[in-house]
């Protein structure tokens, strides 16, 4: 759940129930997804990228400023038009932080799943275009899996040190400017083998 925004640099807010709750809806998710990718947009440009209508794009970018996951970028907008941007370059939990909070803990496995589905359409994406792709991305792209064996502690620490290495090539602007260089999904999942758990 990241990327920029003109917020402060690689900004992270640990969502709170509120706000969980309120990006657990298909649009909201996808409207927050493009601006922190793309960036500042109108509820029109959003409607147009998302095939719906502007009235429910405003509507849910509404919904998104009144728990701080977007505002209004006052700077680029008209008395005719609103820009929004994300107000963070990330939104991150804990799977316990919603324990005591059943509507926030079904929102938070909302999200995880629709995530989980965004990274297999995107991987299928991939698949089915990687043939026409130049040659320097399709070596260097990979889908891959290793099976280790850690304690919770080792696997939180392991995740914390990747994440910072996925930062630090985040907020280097060189490697942006670079011949080819382009946006790529990077996702990070670590989980017990269901079999572990009986």
């Amino acid at each position: 759940m990241d990327d920029e925004t003109g917020a402060a640099p690689h900004s992270v807010v640990r969502l709170n129930a509120l706000q969980i709750r309120t990006l657990a809806h298909p649009l909201r998710a996808r409207l927050l997804g493009l601006l922190r990718v793309d960036g500042p947009a109108t509820a029109t440009t959003l409607a147009r990228l998302l095939d719906t209508n502007t009235g429910a794009t405003s509507y849910h970018l509404r919904q998104l400023a009144d728990v701080g996951l977007v505002v209004e970028e006052a700077d680029l907008g008209t008395s005719r038009q609103r820009f929004w941007r994300a107000a963070h370059d990330a939104s991150t939990w804990r799977p316990t932080d919603f324990d005591d909070d059943p509507d926030a803990r079904a929102a938070a496995e909302w999200i995880e799943n629709h995530q989980v589905q965004f990274m297999s359409e995107q991987a299928e994406l991939w698949l089915a275009a990687q043939q026409q792709a130049p040659h320097a991305w399709r070596e260097a792209a990979t889908i891959s899996d290793a099976i280790l064996t850690v304690a919770p502690e080792r696997l939180r620490a392991l995740n914390e040190e990747i994440w910072q290495l996925i930062v630090k090539y985040r907020l280097d602007p060189a490697l942006a400017e670079e011949e080819g260089a382009a946006q790529v999904h990077v996702f990070l999942a670590s989980f017990p083998r269901a079999e572990e758990l009986r």
